[in-house]
């Protein structure tokens, strides 16, 4: 399996075509590019391998001069939260995110707790590429293990812990043996829940798929039901996604990860905010802005194009529609620990289930679909024909050619990392959106 490199980071098998050669030269480029005498911060998810990943990463970090702080395993969020906390020049995170065994990779962190934009990733990659390392006297190693208490007090911070406990919510936590495991279970426990821990153990990665979609929740689903627990929450190995199993056992969708805890937001913060999303996120979180008067602004595909704009228009909230919350309040990353805190506040405020809410908001269908091209040239090319198929109506080019319709709309795009065309059609007639995803596929194809 190749090596990718990208401005998400790196990600690939190891140790084959993640060797510790490269991660050395990686943490090297990075040291070299923070500059001496500052401090790095890094976590990593519970994959065996990110032990020996970490040993390599710290000896190229001090190579250039700076000093490194380890947090241990712990989530993506905990580290974005803990490099501002420690005022370090940046962080690293350890982890493959939701792709399973064999792979690794890392993610790179700024000062200000936001992964690397395209201009200082490419900086970066370049760095690496041309092997221009510094050199500087180590500054040592700290061992740090405060990051998650850290975590969730913040989060305790920001919603109503007493009606929740009040509650006595009986929840149900899939972490996938993942970066999530002790976090999320300590979390809801401070929030008064009865937690049943489904894969919490950090020693035994990963006994399904870590990606929390539908398929990978069949424990969950089922452990809900047999216990009756009130919600179920599903994690990824780095546990920045959050994926919500209602009371009756169903997965309800990564979506509405982020919906929910936006209603929760806005109704906790009246007045007009605005709120920040990629462009293939659903178009409910609309519908939910404007109940409140407030309105969604969209970017680009990624995380780091969110993070920036919240923190660029002081959003209230953001995030992505793959389960990412991210409520600046707390940080800069997509956080499932806030996610969970918050719409179990919002199922208290309401004082309904997650199937009644549920219920109760507009019911979208998304397809999904790609085509494979034979090269990224051909993919771009691609993009130029589904803008001149759909040149008469109304169009977003923010990132390819979304196109919006009254029902819903469609958005073609260029994958940043292989060469194939991602397909995104979302409408409130099931039909309508099979419909469009088809004619992009008939005229592309």
């Amino acid at each position: 399996m190749a090596l990718k490199i990208s401005i998400s980071g790196v990600r690939g098998y190891f140790p084959e075509s993640l060797s510790l050669n490269i991660c050395l030269d990686f943490a090297k480029a990075f040291g070299s590019y923070l500059g001496p005498n500052g401090a790095v911060v890094i976590g990593t998810d519970s994959r065996a391998s990110s032990q020996e990943i970490k040993k390599t990463m710290f000896e190229g970090l001090q190579s250039t001069g700076v000093k490194v702080i380890d947090l241990g395993i712990c989530p993506t969020p905990t580290v974005g939260i803990m490099t501002r906390e420690l005022k370090a020049f940046g962080g690293i995170i350890i982890t493959a995110s939701h792709n399973p065994l064999p792979w690794n990779g890392f993610k790179f962190v700024r000062s200000d707790g936001i992964f690397l934009n395209e201009a200082q990733a490419n900086e970066l990659i370049k760095l690496y590429e041309e092997k221009k390392f510094t050199s500087g006297q180590g500054q040592g190693i700290i061992i740090n293990r405060s990051g998650i208490a850290k975590h969730i007090n913040k989060v305790l911070q920001i919603v109503d812990v007493e009606k929740i406990k009040n509650k006595k919510f009986k929840v149900a936590i899939d972490a996938c043996n993942g970066a999530g495991s002790v976090a999320t279970v300590k979390m809801a426990e401070a929030l008064g829940c009865q937690v049943i821990p489904i894969n919490c153990d950090t020693s035994k990665p990963f006994p399904h798929d870590p990606e929390p979609i539908a398929k990978n929740l069949t424990e969950l689903c089922a452990t809900i039901k047999k216990a009756k627990a009130d919600i179920g929450f599903a994690l990824d190995s780095d546990a920045d996604r959050l994926a919500i199993v209602s009371n009756e056992g169903q997965p309800i969708g990564e979506e509405l990860t982020l919906c929910l805890a936006t209603k929760f937001a806005l109704t906790k913060t009246p007045g007009q905010q605005i709120i920040v999303t990629n462009l293939s996120t659903t178009q409910l979180l609309d519908d939910i802005a404007k109940e409140h008067g407030s309105q969604v602004e969209r970017t680009k595909i990624g995380e780091v194009h969110v993070a920036e704009r919240i923190k660029a228009l002081n959003a209230l909230i953001g995030g992505e529609g793959n389960g990412g919350v991210i409520f600046p309040a707390i940080g800069f990353n997509r956080d499932s620990l806030a996610g969970l805190a918050m719409i179990l506040n919002l199922l208290a405020e309401t004082n309904q289930t997650i199937t009644e809410l549920v219920a109760g908001l507009p019911k979208y269908y998304v397809i999904k679909e790609k085509i494979n091209c034979a090269s990224l040239a051909q993919s771009q090319q691609k993009l130029a024909d589904a803008k001149q198929l759909f040149k008469q109506e109304k169009l977003d080019l923010t990132e390819g050619v979304k196109v919006l319709f009254s029902h819903g709309w469609v958005h073609v795009r260029a994958s940043n990392t292989e060469p194939i065309i991602r397909v995104i059609a979302e409408s409130l007639d099931e039909k309508a959106a099979h419909t469009l995803v088809k004619k992009v596929l008939k005229a592309l194809a």
